[in-house]
Formats: structure tokens, sequence, C-alpha cells
């Protein structure tokens, strides 16, 4: 029988953003031509005597090749496999290509996902991945088209390489830089075959990244680098309560501090300006600041969660359902499980920042934000300006993980600045970061499940967390579902017969929450692969061979699981009190299974000894990059499983840097294997994948271990070691 809420059963986050939300909403993608005749608000580039086919591609006449980034470098390696992809189809010479972010424009460079110039939810190639290999087969094609015309022969009997263009059956060649200005004339094709992916060059090749020699060298530019004339410096601090605003400041002190320039009061944060940092810092240090903390002062992380679990005991809004979920969980022998997951800071390692110059009729920023276009819009407002006369530099970030898909700290820096004639600087300290982030959600996990045969007969989940979507993209929050809070709960990789997801939305207490590394399958896959654990164990089964068992429509998943198990020699003997855990997940169109072996002490410390991840990601552009993406995603993930916890007492977060907000130091670091299967698919993400396959694997690790089945993160060392179920 099929539930009544069958409206819902293919409601992903997946099929929404590009389905449910292309009709009046999302950007339809096209290739913009001639993009520097009717200029944008603010033009990537100067594109005088260059070939310049569309938004993305500039050629100049020696022969120099510019790519122009729709999406943001934070040290994923987009820059260069986005490169990769345009310059595979164009043909391009590797070596003579050179690398340019876009500006803001939503029309020329807004991600086809979403509509929004916005990188995130691990998507850069996913979503780019034919647009570009359009634009770059576009631009090959004028560029052969005029090599035929000077050579008046047949534009099919010449073929391009390496930013040449060969007459095949003469032998002359054309550069394209010779052919830059000729080119510009052409009419784009329509309709341009694609490369068969047999005929790669580039694509599926480790090829060194672009921004790594300037990483190495020094000449990198991030955010906080910004060095502009007759700039100062400033630093902030907001009440530490959640929502409080200025009371009274004290500035008597702060004045008398050599190089402090000014002291700037608003109504929710007090910012000091000096000569340098170190003015700034110890200006704010001395400042006596009463502040007005509000209704929040005595909100704490035991009301969150009692608010929280009272939540889930309500029905939810039903996102998918299949079957008949009453008659799969009527059997008295159920299974249920609650999964919880805490508040969690960003902590990249470059601080919050942004570098403005405020004048009467414009305002000009420098920053690395993963969302452009919201930052000039929300910057105008700040500043009173159109939009259009504010110009956002975008640099390298140190780091987002999803913080810096948040606009607060650049119209914090445009408050500050508009009391200034002069551009200043404004850093965030370490402390005033991750007190002030904008915190992963707590998470609660309601699974209720029967067995049919050793497998799962009956699946009910309900997710209950805090809507981000509902703030930040509000067209995505549809009929009481957050699409990002269901991702891999909806779309888990199990044949099961009667399966039901549900969601509540709980919002927290005043405390903001946003999008995390791994936004919402790390929560989702944390439980699902958690409780299936639990379940094998209740069915007597291998956890592998029990979710081998269920995967008969995902060979995909299957085929990654099996690789794993062999790679991570699976079934070995273990030595006491040693344990292996197997994480399965298909998040962001990418199949990755992963298995942890840990070791666990008397005491209830873990001691990571090896991690082994198959990623099956479909056309893996540079495998390099995948494998580099999964190790640090992994390490991010075993971190926040070790450790991460950010906690609420009296409306304050009570962590303030790496000395209370612990990061998985090298010595720890397990060895890492990482797998990359050879696969025709298009392209999945990588970005995060590794984030979420850590948690579950290291606690099913630990479960194996000693028999405790955590159910909670970061792990309780004290229940591992009196060997209760937590």
């Amino acid at each position: 029988m099929i539930s009544a809420n069958k409206r819902h059963d293919e409601l992903s986050r997946r099929a929404l953003l590009t389905g449910g939300l292309s009709t009046g909403f999302v950007l339809a993608f096209h290739l913009p031509l001639r993009a520097a005749v009717n200029q944008p608000v603010q033009p990537p580039d100067a594109t005088d005597g260059k070939f310049a086919p569309n938004a993305f591609i500039r050629i100049d006449e020696a022969g120099k090749v510019t790519l122009v980034m729709p999406q943001v470098e934070m040290g994923q390696g987009t820059y260069t496999s986005i490169s990769m992809v345009l310059a595979e189809e164009l043909d391009a010479d590797w070596t003579k290509v050179a690398v340019l972010h876009a500006p803001p424009n939503d029309k020329l460079y807004g991600n086809p996902t979403f509509g929004l110039q916005v990188t995130g939810n691990s998507n850069s190639i996913r979503a780019w991945w034919k647009p570009l290999r359009t634009a770059g087969a576009s631009a090959r094609a004028m560029l052969v088209q005029a090599a035929a015309k000077q050579w008046q022969v047949e534009a099919a009997n010449c073929t391009a390489s390496k930013s040449e263009v060969t007459h095949t059956d003469s032998a002359r060649k054309l550069s394209y830089g010779a052919l830059a200005i000729a080119a510009s004339s052409e009419t784009p094709p329509k309709d341009v075959p694609l490369k068969d992916p047999k005929d790669f060059v580039y694509i599926g090749q480790p090829l060194k990244r672009l921004d790594t020699p300037d990483k190495t060298n020094g000449k990198a530019v991030y955010g906080i680098d910004t060095i502009l004339p007759d700039m100062k410096f400033a630093t902030v601090a907001a009440c530490p309560v959640f929502g409080g605003k200025v009371g009274k400041v004290d500035d008597a002190a702060a004045r008398k501090i050599a190089g402090v320039r000014k002291i700037v009061v608003l109504d929710d944060m007090v910012a000091v300006i000096g000569d340098h940092m170190w003015a700034a810092k110890k200006g704010l240090e001395a400042l006596r600041i009463d502040w007005d903390e509000g209704p929040n002062a005595r909100i704490s992380s035991t009301d969150v969660w009692r608010d929280l679990r009272s939540a889930s005991e309500k029905d939810g809004a039903v996102a998918k359902s299949v079957g008949d979920i009453a008659k799969g969980l009527s059997t008295n022998d159920k299974f249920e499980g609650t999964y919880e997951l805490p508040f969690l800071a960003h902590a990249a390692m470059e601080p919050l920042n942004a570098t403005v110059h405020v004048r009467p009729d414009a305002c000009e920023i420098w920053t690395g934000t993963q969302i452009m276009t919201r930052v000039q819009s929300e910057a105008a407002k700040a500043a009173g300006l159109p939009v259009e006369k504010v110009i956002v530099n975008n640099h390298l970030l140190g780091g987002g993980f999803g913080r810096k898909l948040e606009p607060d700290m650049v119209v914090a820096a445009v408050r500050v600045a508009k009391q200034v004639d002069y551009p200043v600087k404004v850093v965030w300290t370490r402390e005033e970061d991750t007190q002030h982030d904008v915190y992963r959600p707590v998470y609660r996990n309601n699974i209720t499940a029967t067995l049919v045969d050793g497998k799962v007969g009956a699946w009910k989940h309900k997710v209950t967390g805090s809507a981000v979507l509902a703030r930040w993209l509000p067209p995505a929050f549809q009929k009481g579902i957050d699409i990002d809070a269901v991702d891999a709960a909806v779309d888990m990789p199990y044949d099961i017969a009667n399966f039901h997801v549900e969601y509540v939305r709980a919002e927290p207490p005043a405390v903001p929450t946003g999008f995390w590394r791994g936004v919402g399958p790390n929560n989702n896959v944390f439980a699902v692969e958690c409780a299936m654990d639990e379940l094998a164990r209740k069915a007597g089964k291998d956890p592998i061979e029990f979710r081998r068992a269920m995967l008969g429509s995902k060979p995909r998943a299957l085929a990654a699981l099996n690789l794993a198990a062999e790679k991570a020699n699976w079934g070995e003997k273990l030595p006491l009190r040693v344990g292996r855990g197997v994480c399965l997940q298909p998040s962001f169109e990418t199949f990755i299974a992963t298995i942890v072996e840990a070791e666990v002490d008397p005491q209830g410390e873990v001691a990571l000894r090896r991690v082994v991840s198959v990623v099956d990601t479909g056309i893996a552009v540079n495998p390099d990059t995948v494998k580099a993406q999964i190790e640090g995603g992994l390490i991010f993930g075993l971190t926040a499983a070790l450790y991460g916890e950010i906690t609420i007492d009296k409306g304050r977060v009570q962590q303030s840097n790496f000395h209370d907000y612990r990061m998985l130091r090298i010595n720890e670091t397990p060895k890492i294997e990482v797998h990359v299967v050879k696969s025709g698919e298009p392209p999945g993400g990588i970005g995060e994948a590794g984030t979420n396959a850590g948690p579950p694997a290291l606690r099913n690790a630990i479960y194996a271990a000693t028999g405790v089945a955590l159910r909670r993160m970061p792990i309780d060392r004290s229940l591992i070691a009196a060997g209760k179920r937590a």
C-alpha cells in the first residue's frame, strides 16, 4: 500500500533544488555571450584585444588563456578542477592557463543549481560540469571556424589541441593567440558536441593545483592579507550574550594607548580602530563595557536540549513514505534508538575579516566569501548605497566550511568603516570568532525499525532540528520540510520495503544556526549508520554482510563497500579493545564506504589506528584533489567526533579558542588510505563526503571494540570506560 503522503515520496534536497525550485526561482543556465559588451555591475576584467566568447574564457594575442572562476577557492581545489573542465573542452594548453575570480553577478556566474553565485553543498563540479564544458567547446569551435576561414577550408577538417588549431590535410597550424581577434567575430555555434570521456586529455589526470605555487612562496592573497594605502586596523567586540546590546562604554583608558585612532560604539558592538592590529586589540581590551544582556542571559545548553527533545516527540512533516509503515512496525520486536549531535563552530584557520572603504558615493570591499552577490547586496544596505556602487573584491579563503555563506562579517565591517574616511581592515579575534559564530544546529534523530529475515523490514526516521534553509533560502523550505535537514535520510542507499522519514522544525532559543561542512547529511549519515550497526548486532549479522544484503538496487554503493572491506582487511582478527567500524553513504551523488580502525583503552581514551575510504564520485576530474578532500574531510569529521561541542551557559558560548575547542593534532591523525573508483558516471560532490563518514565509522569501531553503543557525539569517554550505552 502507498502512503497518503505519496506527494512527498520524491522530496529530497537534490530533487527540489534541481526541479522544484527551478520554476520561477533558479535561473536557467545560459552561456552569456560577449559579456563585456553589456557590462555587468562589476566587470571581471578588460576584454579589449582578447577573445572573450562568453563569461568564462579570455584569450589574448599572446596566447594566454584566462579562465574566469564562478566558484571560490577555499582549499578544496576548485580553481584547478573547474579550470580542467573548461580547458578540456577548449583544448587549451594547460601551461598557459591562468585563473581570475569572477565579480559578483548572479546573471553571469550564478550557480546553476541555486541561481545564486554561491560555493557550497559540494556542488561546484556537479553544477558546472555540463555548462562549463559547453562554454569551452563553444569557444573552441569559434577558434576552429576562424582558422578554417583563414585557410579557406572546411572546419570539419581542422582539429584543436594545446591552444593550436591544425588543418589535418596540410598540417598548417595557428595558435589561439593568433586567432584571438578573428575568433571574436565568429558566431557561437549551437549544440556543440562535447568530448567522449575516452578522449579526455586533462580530466581524470592528477594535475598539479594552480594555487599551490603561490601558497608555498607567499604570493597568495587571502582576504586577511589586504593592505591598502592609508589603511587602519580594527577589531570588534559584541555582547557575549546572544542578542545583547551595548550599554555604557568607558573608553578613557583605551584612548591613552599609542596607535588607537577611534572608538566606534554601535548598538550591538564596539570597535577600536588603530594604526595596527596590536593597537586595536589592546585598545579593545582596555575598554570598560557594560552590556545590556537582554532576555537570553538565562539560556543554557540544558534548555536547548530540553526543548529539542520535547519537540522530537511531536509528529513531523512527512518527507518520504513508501509502503505501509504502520504495518511494518506492528511487530513487538522493534528496535528504537535516538541519536544526537551538538552545536559546532566552524573554526576556520583564517578568522573572520573584511577590509572596507566607504566613500560618500561608493563602497569597496576586500574579503573572502562563499556568497559574493549576497555580500554585495547586504553591504549596499549597510552603506546606504545602491548595489551598483558597491565593489566586492574576493580573495582566497583560509577555510570556509559554510561560515562564509553568511555576509554578517562584511556588514559589520561596513558599519564600522562608515564612521571614518579611510579604509579599515576589520579582523575578529579567535575568541570573538568562536563565540559569535553561526553554529551547526543541534539535531535529534528518533529511529524505529524492525527486522524481517535478517534485513530491515520497516524503518521510521524522525529528524528534529533547525531549518537553516528557511532563513537562508526560503523557497527551499516548503510544506514544513527543510530539504537539507533530511538529505541522506530520504535517499539512504538501503532497500527497505516500508520506509518513512519525518522532519520536525525546532529552532534553538537565541542561538544562530547555519551550514557546517557536511550540512544535513552529517547528521543523517551518523544516525542511519549507527542504527544499522545496532540492527546488525540484533540480527546476529556481521555489519558489512548486513548492509550488503540490502544494496541490490545500489550497485555502486555495494561495489564501494566490497572494496573498502577488502582494502581494510575486514574480518581479520584484531587485538583486544581494537575495533573496525564501517560507514556507507550516498551523499552529494557520491558513494563512499569508510572503515575506521580504533583502539580504546580502559579509561575510554580512543586512538585512531587506520582509516580506509573507497570513493565512487563518478568521473573524478582530478583524482589527487578527490583524495585530498576525503583526507581533509575525514580529519574534520573525526575531530568533531572526538572533541567537538559548543555549549551554552548564561546565554554565552563557553568555548573560546583551540585550547577548549580542540582540533585533531598531527600525532593523533591516523594513516588514511583513499581509493578512487574509476567511473564513467557524471561527477558527484566530494568536499563534504569525508566529513560525514568519519563520526559514524569511528563510533561503530568503538562499538565493535567495547560493545558500547554511543548515541551522541562527541564521544563520552566516561561512558566507554564504564561500558554503558550512551
